[in-house]
Protein backbone atom coordinates (compact mmCIF):
# COMPACT_ATOMS: atom_id res chain seq x y z
CA UNK A 1 0.00 0.00 0.00
CA UNK A 2 2.75 2.45 0.95
CA UNK A 3 4.69 1.79 -2.27
CA UNK A 4 1.55 2.35 -4.34
CA UNK A 5 0.68 5.56 -2.49
CA UNK A 6 4.25 6.81 -3.01
CA UNK A 7 3.96 6.00 -6.73
CA UNK A 8 0.60 7.77 -7.02
CA UNK A 9 1.98 10.79 -5.15
CA UNK A 10 5.00 11.03 -7.43
CA UNK A 11 3.32 10.92 -10.86
CA UNK A 12 0.13 11.38 -12.81
CA UNK A 13 1.47 8.98 -15.47
CA UNK A 14 -0.45 5.90 -14.28
CA UNK A 15 -2.17 4.76 -17.49
CA UNK A 16 -0.61 2.44 -20.05
CA UNK A 17 0.05 4.42 -23.22
CA UNK A 18 1.93 1.85 -25.29
CA UNK A 19 1.75 -1.94 -25.25
CA UNK A 20 2.89 -3.84 -23.40
CA UNK A 21 4.45 -1.77 -20.67
CA UNK A 22 4.78 1.98 -21.11
CA UNK A 23 4.89 3.29 -18.50
CA UNK A 24 5.71 0.71 -15.88
CA UNK A 25 4.04 0.53 -13.47
CA UNK A 26 0.52 1.19 -14.74
CA UNK A 27 -3.00 0.73 -13.42
CA UNK A 28 -5.14 -2.40 -13.95
CA UNK A 29 -8.71 -3.25 -12.91
CA UNK A 30 -9.45 -6.91 -12.14
CA UNK A 31 -13.03 -8.19 -12.10
CA UNK A 32 -13.12 -11.22 -9.82
CA UNK A 33 -16.29 -13.21 -10.51
CA UNK A 34 -17.50 -14.88 -7.30
CA UNK A 35 -20.41 -17.23 -6.66
CA UNK A 36 -21.03 -16.76 -2.93
CA UNK A 37 -23.58 -19.57 -2.60
CA UNK A 38 -21.45 -22.20 -4.31
CA UNK A 39 -18.22 -20.68 -2.96
CA UNK A 40 -16.56 -20.39 -6.33
CA UNK A 41 -14.23 -18.10 -8.23
CA UNK A 42 -14.23 -17.98 -12.03
CA UNK A 43 -10.81 -17.79 -13.68
CA UNK A 44 -9.89 -17.61 -17.34
CA UNK A 45 -6.85 -19.28 -18.91
CA UNK A 46 -5.07 -16.10 -19.99
CA UNK A 47 -3.26 -16.60 -23.29
CA UNK A 48 -0.39 -14.14 -22.80
CA UNK A 49 0.28 -14.78 -19.09
CA UNK A 50 -0.17 -18.55 -19.27
CA UNK A 51 -2.06 -18.42 -15.96
CA UNK A 52 -5.64 -18.83 -14.74
CA UNK A 53 -6.59 -15.24 -13.92
CA UNK A 54 -9.58 -13.09 -13.08
CA UNK A 55 -10.80 -11.01 -15.98
CA UNK A 56 -9.65 -7.42 -16.24
CA UNK A 57 -7.43 -5.04 -18.03
CA UNK A 58 -5.70 -1.71 -18.17
CA UNK A 59 -7.44 1.43 -17.00
CA UNK A 60 -7.60 3.83 -19.94
CA UNK A 61 -6.35 7.43 -19.66
CA UNK A 62 -8.94 9.49 -17.80
CA UNK A 63 -11.07 6.44 -17.01
CA UNK A 64 -12.22 5.77 -13.46
CA UNK A 65 -11.12 2.31 -12.28
CA UNK A 66 -14.74 1.24 -11.58
CA UNK A 67 -15.70 2.25 -15.12
CA UNK A 68 -12.75 0.15 -16.35
CA UNK A 69 -13.97 -2.83 -14.32
CA UNK A 70 -17.47 -2.47 -15.81
CA UNK A 71 -16.01 -2.17 -19.33
CA UNK A 72 -13.77 -5.21 -18.87
CA UNK A 73 -16.67 -7.29 -17.50
CA UNK A 74 -18.69 -6.44 -20.61
CA UNK A 75 -15.78 -7.07 -23.02
CA UNK A 76 -14.34 -10.22 -21.48
CA UNK A 77 -17.30 -11.86 -19.71
CA UNK A 78 -20.22 -10.55 -21.77
CA UNK A 79 -22.03 -9.28 -18.66
CA UNK A 80 -23.11 -6.13 -16.92
CA UNK A 81 -21.23 -6.67 -13.68
CA UNK A 82 -23.11 -6.60 -10.39
CA UNK A 83 -20.79 -5.33 -7.64
CA UNK A 84 -23.10 -6.08 -4.71
CA UNK A 85 -21.11 -8.63 -2.68
CA UNK A 86 -18.68 -6.22 -1.01
CA UNK A 87 -19.55 -2.93 -2.74
CA UNK A 88 -18.27 -1.15 -5.80
CA UNK A 89 -14.91 -0.11 -4.33
CA UNK A 90 -11.94 -2.41 -4.91
CA UNK A 91 -11.51 -4.98 -2.15
CA UNK A 92 -7.83 -5.56 -2.78
CA UNK A 93 -4.74 -3.84 -4.19
CA UNK A 94 -1.67 -5.59 -5.56
CA UNK A 95 1.60 -4.71 -7.24
CA UNK A 96 2.83 -7.55 -9.44
CA UNK A 97 5.63 -8.10 -11.92
CA UNK A 98 4.04 -9.68 -14.98
CA UNK A 99 4.92 -13.07 -16.44
CA UNK A 100 4.43 -14.77 -19.81
CA UNK A 101 4.63 -13.06 -23.19
CA UNK A 102 4.65 -9.55 -21.70
CA UNK A 103 6.85 -10.37 -18.70
CA UNK A 104 8.80 -7.89 -16.68
CA UNK A 105 6.66 -4.81 -16.17
CA UNK A 106 4.64 -3.92 -13.08
CA UNK A 107 0.85 -3.89 -12.88
CA UNK A 108 -0.79 -2.10 -9.98
CA UNK A 109 -4.13 -3.93 -9.81
CA UNK A 110 -7.38 -2.95 -8.16
CA UNK A 111 -9.51 -6.06 -7.46
CA UNK A 112 -13.27 -5.50 -7.85
CA UNK A 113 -15.64 -8.30 -6.74
CA UNK A 114 -18.55 -9.13 -9.07
CA UNK A 115 -21.38 -11.60 -8.46
CA UNK A 116 -21.38 -14.68 -10.66
CA UNK A 117 -23.15 -18.03 -10.86
CA UNK A 118 -21.43 -21.38 -11.32
CA UNK A 119 -24.38 -22.67 -13.33
CA UNK A 120 -24.05 -19.90 -15.92
CA UNK A 121 -21.85 -19.92 -19.02
CA UNK A 122 -19.58 -16.92 -19.52
CA UNK A 123 -18.40 -16.33 -23.11
CA UNK A 124 -14.81 -15.26 -22.49
CA UNK A 125 -13.05 -13.18 -25.11
CA UNK A 126 -11.21 -15.80 -27.25
CA UNK A 127 -8.51 -13.24 -28.11
CA UNK A 128 -7.49 -13.13 -24.44
CA UNK A 129 -8.59 -16.43 -22.89
CA UNK A 130 -8.54 -20.13 -23.78
CA UNK A 131 -11.70 -20.78 -21.79
CA UNK A 132 -12.56 -20.44 -18.15
CA UNK A 133 -13.33 -22.64 -15.17
CA UNK A 134 -14.88 -22.32 -11.75
CA UNK A 135 -12.61 -23.11 -8.80
CA UNK A 136 -13.54 -23.57 -5.17
CA UNK A 137 -12.88 -20.56 -2.95
CA UNK A 138 -10.00 -22.35 -1.31
CA UNK A 139 -6.70 -20.48 -1.12
CA UNK A 140 -4.81 -23.80 -1.24
CA UNK A 141 -6.57 -25.56 -4.13
CA UNK A 142 -5.98 -23.10 -6.95
CA UNK A 143 -4.34 -23.59 -10.36
CA UNK A 144 -1.30 -21.61 -11.53
CA UNK A 145 -2.65 -18.11 -11.01
CA UNK A 146 -1.93 -14.59 -9.82
CA UNK A 147 0.37 -14.99 -6.80
CA UNK A 148 -1.93 -12.76 -4.73
CA UNK A 149 -5.16 -14.73 -5.32
CA UNK A 150 -4.87 -16.86 -2.14
CA UNK A 151 -4.54 -13.69 -0.01
CA UNK A 152 -7.47 -12.16 -1.89
CA UNK A 153 -9.63 -15.19 -1.07
CA UNK A 154 -8.72 -14.96 2.61
CA UNK A 155 -9.60 -11.26 2.63
CA UNK A 156 -12.85 -11.93 0.76
CA UNK A 157 -13.81 -14.56 3.35
CA UNK A 158 -13.18 -12.04 6.13
CA UNK A 159 -15.61 -9.49 4.66
CA UNK A 160 -18.22 -11.57 2.84
CA UNK A 161 -21.39 -11.24 4.88
CA UNK A 162 -24.29 -13.68 5.10
CA UNK A 163 -26.48 -10.96 3.54
CA UNK A 164 -24.39 -11.21 0.37
CA UNK A 165 -25.23 -14.88 -0.04
CA UNK A 166 -28.81 -14.77 -1.47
Amino acid sequence: MATTLDWLGSTDDIFRRAKPATPSPHLVAYVVLIDPRERGVYLGQHLKAGLHLPMGGHVEPGEHPLAAARREAAEELGIEALFDLVGDAPLFLTRTTTVGQTAGHIDVSLWFVARGERAREYPLDPDEFAGGLWWDLDPYGLPATDPHLPRFIRKLDSVLTPQAMP
